[in-house]
């Protein structure tokens, strides 16, 4: 019993690093077009960008992102992202492979595709609620320092030096509860994310003749098609969350939505359905780091 609970706890810290390492290089890779979408999608909600200078889609924001911040601005805030995503990730796909030894132990793939699948579905979206109570006040820091609150300021005008200094404030000014601000919609989107995230790509590979020693290449365009798929799908929740966000720091008769309902109801009313989806083409074109990084995961799994 001692060497199975020696094994299972090398297991872990193998795959919690193994997802480290690989979010951080595919995060750092598509940082730029990581910080474009998460600008369009909460410009709206910010009270640093006005709606003369918001930008009016992707490739205006692609341009503008230089002339006005620099090149290197692609990357702000992509230390606190990789601070944020290593954690996450590693814990994501840690915590994935201790639940599917809860929901799949016994069950032939073979002879119960639905039952293995429905429990690839359940490990993936417990692993992303999981992870998720750990690491959501750095994910809540990111959303409010890295993409636009800083739009066209210095350094010494910005409303956060700092991932640091972004969790200081918030935490002075509100109080624990700032720092989960949008934390249930969250894990709503989350589940629904990482279930298909996780349970389509481990269903998809399972299928597959070999499934330990499968091509780069396939298991890319697997990844790929899994991260689009599950990003749309989860994208609205995505879009709630981080409007809900923005509004920590606030005084309450400032804040544009009473709650998370009445946070969907004013988007679909006043800006239209469509606007649960602003930034999701950018997201997309994102998600292909999310697909490098189910690859990259297990080629460095491979190697420890």
């Amino acid at each position: 019993m001692a060497h199975s609970g020696s094994s299972d706890s090398k297991s872990f810290v193998k795959d919690f690093f193994a997802g480290g390492i690989s979010a951080a290089v595919a995060k750092t890779a598509v940082a730029p077009i990581e910080r474009v979408k998460l600008l369009l999608q909460v410009q709206a909600a910010s009270k640093q960008i006005n709606p003369e200078t918001a930008y009016k889609g992707m490739v205006d924001c692609f341009v503008r992102i230089p002339k006005e911040q620099g090149f290197r601005s692609y990357w702000r805030g992509n230390l606190a992202n990789v601070i944020r995503y290593f954690p996450t990730q590693a814990l994501n796909f840690a915590f994935k492979d201790v639940y599917k030894k809860m929901f799949l132990e016994g069950i032939d793939k073979k002879k119960h595709f639905w039952k293995h699948f429905a429990g690839n579905l359940a490990s993936g979206g417990a692993a992303g609620a999981t992870s998720l109570c750990f690491v959501y006040p750095l994910d809540y820091a990111r959303t409010r320092y890295a993409p636009g609150a800083d739009v066209g300021k210095s350094a010494t005008e910005r409303q956060y030096n700092g991932l640091v200094d972004c969790l200081a404030k918030t935490f002075k000014s509100d109080g624990p509860i700032g720092l989960y601000r949008g934390f249930l919609v969250s894990v709503q989107g989350i589940i629904i994310y990482r279930a298909a995230y996780f349970g389509f790509f481990d269903t998809a590979k399972g299928l597959l003749p070999d499934p330990k020693n499968t091509p780069f290449i396939i298991s890319f365009l697997i990844a790929e098609t899994v991260t689009t798929c599950s990003g749309i799908i989860s994208y609205p929740f995505d879009t709630v969350r981080r409007r809900m966000m923005m509004q920590s720091g606030r005084a309450k008769d400032d804040m544009m939505y009473k709650n998370t309902l009445d946070c969907w109801r004013k988007i679909a009313a006043q800006e239209g359905t469509s606007a649960f989806f602003k930034g999701a083409f950018s997201n997309v074109l994102r998600g292909t780091g999310a697909a490098l990084v189910l690859v990259f995961y297990d080629e460095v799994k491979a190697l420890l």
